[in-house]
């Protein structure tokens, strides 16, 4: 048993080569541990363990003490991970990460239970149904809230400002995320992007187009492009988006370990907006993808960005599917502006900085109010 694990760890998690694993006594004598303390949790632990999940925990264990982005999806995950990515999938809707022990709300997705429920961006979640989940894994916190449709699931918030821990009780439910909303604001085109799923770069060009007609694309004074509580998605759709609104340039570049994991990306499109001007809204909630969008269009002076400091995720995942139908989501790169700069763990600070209140209901929405001012005013932002 203890050689099959061993041999299993080599070509799953290693790919390492006889020649190199031969010089590398130390991997060997590692890899004997590991087998080891699987021969002592069979043994040993308090209770029985399925072998398969002991082997799930030890791969999720390795990439989640990589970084928090990185981890483990079994087959059931993986499926749900692609079904997100099309547009629909169960839960709370939330986009989440795990630091400090705890998981932390990147954002709650518009019109979801979440949402609903007033989760805000920044919120630690410390208990599920009244267990702690601190030493548990970001896979094993994410379970716990996924459950049957119409059940509920009660968390607890530790937020940043208040003294108290806030209890909630959240209804799952179906989330399927409209990517694109639109408005007309007067003369101005309000357009909301609210994740880079497959529908977004579709989603923002059809916007434009029905704003443009509505309005008439003379009488058009200016675009606004909500990205607050974006939480990301799709590389390749973030690329779209931007492409929709610049005529030439860098967009985005990545940059990692061997040539496969360094890429640069050009505008190809013409700007669609015909050059109106632009106002890119963010928040403390708008991360990865979001970031890539307002971070280029800010490079190239292309729209004034007002908000808040974004949420600073500057990283890549790749998912790499594995033999048994599961998958891993690793880490491989990190993005970079069209100044060549990184805001992994920085964000990308506004020219504009307007805070806002979004856990009074009653607050008025100072960065969309300002943002309107200024295109209604007809100031030069370009």
């Amino acid at each position: 048993m203890k050689s099959f694990l061993i041999t299993c760890l080599l070509i799953i998690t290693f790919s390492l080569s006889s020649s190199y694993a031969e010089s590398n006594k130390n991997l060997y004598e590692k890899l004997d541990s590991f087998g080891d303390v699987f021969d002592l949790i069979q043994k040993n632990y308090v209770e029985e363990v399925e072998d398969e999940k002991v082997i799930e925990f030890a791969i999720n264990g390795m990439l989640q003490a990589l970084d928090p982005h990185s981890g483990y999806m079994n087959t059931e995950q993986y499926i749900e991970m692609q079904e997100e990515t099309e547009g629909e999938f169960g839960g709370l809707g939330i986009e989440v990460t795990m630091e400090n022990g705890f998981i932390k709300i990147i954002t709650p997705i518009d019109d979801t239970p979440a949402a609903e429920a007033g989760v805000m961006p920044g919120d630690f979640i410390t208990h599920i149904n009244g267990e702690s989940i601190q030493g548990q894994s970001l896979q094993e916190g994410v379970e716990k809230l996924r459950g049957l449709v119409g059940t509920s699931v009660e968390i607890s918030i530790a937020r940043a400002g208040e003294d108290e821990v806030l209890i909630k009780s959240i209804k799952r439910a179906i989330i399927t995320v409209q990517a694109v909303k639109f408005r007309r604001e007067d003369n101005i085109g309000y357009i909301r992007l609210i994740s880079f799923s497959e529908q977004a770069g579709k989603g923002i060009k059809k916007a434009i187009k029905s704003l443009q007609k509505e309005i008439g694309e003379k009488n058009i004074s200016g675009f606004i492009l909500d990205l607050r509580n974006n939480p990301g998605g799709l590389l390749g759709q973030s690329i779209d988006v931007t492409n929709h609104f610049l005529s030439s340039g860098e967009i985005v570049s990545t940059k990692g370990r061997g040539k496969r994991n360094i890429a640069r990306f050009d505008a190809t499109k013409g700007d669609l907006t015909n050059g109106k001007p632009l106002i890119v809204l963010i928040n403390e909630g708008s991360a990865s993808a979001s970031e890539i969008v307002a971070g280029a269009l800010q490079d190239h002076k292309r729209a004034i960005i007002l908000g808040a400091q974004s949420y600073g995720k500057g990283s890549v995942q790749t998912i790499f599917p594995l033999n048994d139908k599961s998958a891993i989501r690793m880490t491989t790169a990190l993005y970079y502006t069209p100044s060549g700069d990184s805001i992994h763990k920085i964000g990308v600070i506004p020219d504009i900085e307007v805070k806002s209140d979004f856990s009074n209901e009653n607050e008025t929405d100072k960065q969309l109010d300002y943002a309107l001012e200024l295109l209604n005013e007809e100031k030069s932002i370009n």
